[in-house]
């Protein structure tokens, strides 16, 4: 189509190039001058025929008085027909222009400058068609083929939600084996988790096991500034979809679009709106014979429309939890595939020092672990490159330029040893995996712990918890005789575990109740707690909240006490070594007999 439009734009230039030239070798009126020798000018001349003369270049041009045009080719001495014009009352005129294209040159250059902008201008209106046209296209990503597909051996770490979603693969597979006893395919599937835990993993491995094709995108390439947009694309997904039966199609962040509707005014949320009616729609209408399954994922699940979540829209709901400490040793073995490990490696270890990481965060420690190996020049990784690794994605990147004086030093020093020490003297606290005076992310220090399992929490072990948070405030009591600001998070972890054990487990003088309902995300934190109960409830929360702090720091200030030549001890040999390892610390503890207080 290009080829031809520009064959006809070179076709018109010649043919007004042609019409200039022809034009350019007429006279004023367009008559074509008549060639012929000088002295019939001349005659002409003489007989006072001659209206006009004119020179133009190498020629004479003369206008007789009759509109006759004759020219003669140039005479040898022009100056002399200039006088002989001039004597005889004809004034010769001249044309300084030495080319007979230059008048071609001045009528095609507007003429060419007109069809150029013509040009361009219809290509920016066809330009601007096309995007309007696909402007309310789909922007899903076909992830069909497309590479190594990932399988169910892949995940790991959510062995329950895995087995609700072998039987989507079953439906994709043999739709038949369901719809021949009355069964109805599932429409769509939510998965429910925090960042981090394998929501799209999971959904691109169900599409790896059906062997169907796959569409991805996000929530909020739905949502546009024009209102009708989001809708469109919905529309425009589903049509492709239906090509492509049986498949699957995969919103990341749903809660982009599948907010409560109707929350706020404005064309923003009008837009959200009729953008999630559509998809409402579409997931009424699929055709019992189209194998087309949602598959989506969320973190806030509670701001979910709950036309969305009806069943015969999103029939599966499937909660993706935090791995466990079988979870955790599973997905560090399946990351750690893809790099060679000593055979010291100790996987198991490494599960047991990550409680609370998601899949994502263990992902990153494997390939933390290998960007340190390779910057040391090893072939595999080692046992101490997990562990630096492991230190890096929960503390942050060591800051060994960060300087600290002496007393700064000792002052952590002791704060991490009290940690540690009232950690190990308490028998119900999880043992000590190790220590560190080396600055990390905002820490000037930090105390590690190795939980042996993942266990229900008792009362018993959060007093024990709450005791070794205070112990580094109680260490520097029990050393200096002063306190600083370093046990300002300890405090403020503390407090929020005390008014838990109080208000939500009912652990405490109040009895068996639950004060003040937590408005917060399931699987996301910054929780706010409203206040349902009345304000002398409230004083003895708070008292019983202060009872409990009390209590844990006098606890490990007793401790501290009895054992001061433990704490001086190992704070001398964390000042002189700066990370002691648990087994280390172990021993240095065991070689100074601690002493285990009565608890009164």
């Amino acid at each position: 189509m290009r080829s031809r439009q520009l064959w006809v734009l070179v076709a018109f230039v010649l043919l007004i190039g042609f019409v200039g030239m022809a034009v350019s070798s007429r006279g004023p009126l367009g008559r074509r001058a008549k060639a012929v020798a000088m002295p019939e000018i001349v005659e002409h001349v003489e007989k006072g025929e001659v209206a006009s003369v004119s020179f133009r270049g190498p020629e004479v041009i003369v206008t007789l008085k009759d509109g006759t045009q004759k020219s003669a080719s140039g005479p040898e001495d022009p100056e002399f027909y200039i006088r002989y014009f001039t004597d005889k009352g004809v004034v010769p005129s001249f044309d300084r222009s030495n080319s007979r294209w230059m008048p071609v040159v001045g009528m095609l250059l507007p003429v060419v400058v007109i069809i150029v902008m013509m040009t361009m201008m219809m290509r920016q209106m066809q330009q601007g068609n096309g995007r309007a046209m696909s402007f309310g296209k789909s922007r899903a990503k076909l992830a069909a083929d497309s590479g190594r597909k990932v399988t169910f051996d892949d995940v790991a770490g959510c062995e329950e939600a895995k087995e609700e979603l072998q039987e989507i693969i079953l439906f994709l597979k043999e739709p038949s084996r369901f719809t021949r006893l009355g069964g109805r395919i599932p429409k769509g599937v939510l998965l429910m988790g925090s960042p981090g835990s394998g929501k799209t993993l999971l959904a691109r491995a169900v599409a790896g096991e059906a062997g169907v094709p796959f569409f991805a995108l996000s929530g909020s390439e739905f949502v546009e500034m024009f209102v009708g947009v989001g809708a469109s694309r919905v529309r425009d997904l589903f049509e492709q979809a239906k090509r492509q039966s049986p498949c699957i199609i995969f919103i990341d962040e749903i809660d982009a679009i599948g907010r409560h509707r109707g929350g706020f005014p404005g064309g923003g949320q009008e837009e959200r709106d009729q953008t999630l009616n559509q998809l409402l729609v579409e997931m009424d209408g699929f055709d019992t014979s189209e194998t087309i399954i949602l598959v989506a994922a969320t973190n806030r699940p509670d701001v979910l429309d709950p036309a969305l979540l009806r069943p015969g829209r999103f029939d599966r709901r499937v909660v993706v939890p935090s791995p466990d400490l079988r979870g955790r040793l599973g997905i560090l073995q399946v990351h750690a595939r893809r790099s060679p490990l000593s055979p010291k490696v100790d996987l198991e270890r490494i599960a047991r020092g990550t409680p609370g990481f998601s899949g994502a965060d263990l992902e990153n420690l494997i390939n933390e672990a290998a960007l340190l190996a390779a910057r040391k020049g090893q072939a595999q990784l080692e046992q101490d490159d997990l562990e630096q690794a492991k230190d890096k994605v929960a503390m942050g990147a060591e800051r060994r330029s960060m300087v600290l004086s002496e007393e700064q030093r000792r002052l952590v020093a002791y704060h991490e040893t009290g940690h540690a020490l009232v950690a190990r003297i308490i028998p119900e606290s999880d043992p000590v995996n190790k220590i560190t005076i080396v600055p990390r992310g905002r820490a000037l220090g930090v105390t590690q712990y190795l939980p042996s399992e993942d266990r229900v929490t008792t009362r018993t072990r959060l007093v024990a918890m709450l005791a070794h948070m205070l112990g580094g405030r109680a260490a520097e009591e029990v050393a200096f005789g002063e306190i600083s600001t370093g046990a300002y998070d300890d405090i403020k972890k503390a407090t929020q575990l005390a008014r838990a054990m109080v208000c939500d487990y009912g652990m405490s003088r109040l009895g068996v109740v639950s004060l003040g309902e937590v408005s917060e995300s399931p699987f996301l934190g910054g929780p706010a707690r409203s206040r349902d109960f009345s304000e002398a409830t409230a004083e003895r929360v708070d008292g019983e909240v202060n009872a409990l702090l009390d209590e844990a720091y006098r606890h490990a200030c007793q401790i501290l006490r009895e054992n001061r030549h433990v704490l001086d001890r190992v704070a001398q040999v964390l000042l002189e070594k700066e990370t002691l390892d648990g087994p280390d610390f172990e021993a240095l503890v065991e070689a100074n007999n601690p002493v285990v207080p009565r608890v009164a």
